[in-house]
């Protein structure tokens, strides 16, 4: 019964945590509006094109992944590294943070590589990851520290009061993001000293984690990493043009946004939902977007995403099936 309920919790949770995020942000939303620019204030041409690279982010983390598995002698194929991280997506959406272990459990089941060691990779990759977002954190930071500083001059904006933000709803919203975070932190550590527990698991992972040293060609890996990271960036950037009250928004100030967004995913919420909405509304009425608009923009944009990441899922999972049982 314990453990049925800790399943349910892991599931439950995290829904509750970005619903209610996500309520505190819309209470007050024109849903009507919303609809009306779905329907007659998109452009799709511009959304198909950001939906390619959504896509192709995951194709080259695919390729990457293949590369720090051939060190360790495993040589999956490459369209079941790809379709596992499709699945792997789309698992996140369900049980947050699970996709990880999901696409080490796909390729141990259709290509026989070794579950701990390719979850070893799957660490190095979130380590590389780590100090791609804290390199393109502190060079938009530094690029963008004066526009921060003139539109807190120029509107007289004051920091608030120490009561008035206890008061604040949005003091709660992110308090309770802080709070995610700490569960899944308590979560992962769990994991690790489950791990401890069993015999060989812990070495298998090492390797995996050390095989970063042993890629073969470095050049290829650094570009996928730029790739990847290139095609995130695009995948929300290119959204700007899809609606008016957003196409004159500058490089630098998507960058800004880009950044805000992905910490606020690290939020275990299906998806990053509630926080992800939440941070890139506050910084685009940082750029003079109202409201509004900016409600709307987060809301059919992350939409649109989630929905992609739900499809690639399902094809990646048909498509594992498929090419394998033919193959058989």
């Amino acid at each position: 019964m314990n453990k049925l309920l800790k399943k349910t919790l892991k599931v439950v949770l995290p829904i509750l945590l970005g619903g209610f995020i996500l309520y505190w942000v819309y209470r007050d939303f024109d849903f009507a509006k919303a609809e009306d620019i779905l329907r007659h204030g998109t452009n799709w041409g511009w959304m198909l094109f950001s939906l390619f690279f959504g896509v192709m982010s995951h194709v080259f983390r695919g390729w990457r992944w293949k590369q720090t598995l051939e060190p360790m002698g495993a040589h999956p194929k490459t369209s079941d590294c790809v379709d596992a991280i499709f699945v792997s997506y789309a698992t996140n959406l369900i049980l947050p943070r699970v996709g990880e272990v999901s696409r080490c459990g796909v390729l141990a089941k259709y290509d026989n590589v070794s579950f701990a060691k390719s979850l070893g990779t799957v660490v190095t990759e979130r380590l590389v990851d780590t100090l791609c977002i804290l390199l393109i954190t502190g060079i938009t930071f530094l690029v963008q520290m004066p526009v921060f500083m003139q539109f807190f001059a120029e509107t007289g904006t004051k920091i608030p009061s120490l009561v008035h933000l206890v008061t604040s709803p949005w003091f709660y919203v992110v308090l309770f993001c802080i709070i995610g975070v700490c569960v899944l932190l308590y979560y992962l550590l769990r994991m690790l000293s489950f791990f401890e527990r069993v015999k060989g698991i812990v070495l298998n992972v090492w390797e995996g984690v050390m095989s970063l040293r042993k890629v073969k060609n470095v050049p290829l890996f650094i570009l996928y990493t730029v790739l990847i990271w290139g095609c995130y960036f695009y995948h929300f950037y290119i959204t700007f043009f899809c609606f008016q009250f957003t196409d004159h928004l500058s490089f630098l100030a998507g960058l800004v946004m880009f950044v805000g967004g992905t910490f606020a995913v690290i939020v275990p919420t299906p998806n990053g939902a509630g926080p992800w909405h939440f941070a890139v509304i506050t910084m685009m009425m940082l750029y003079g977007v109202n409201a509004t608009d900016a409600g709307i923009f987060a809301l059919i944009v992350h939409g649109i995403q989630t929905l992609l990441v739900i499809v690639l899922g399902i094809w990646g999972s048909l498509h594992l099936s498929y090419v394998n049982r033919t193959r058989k």
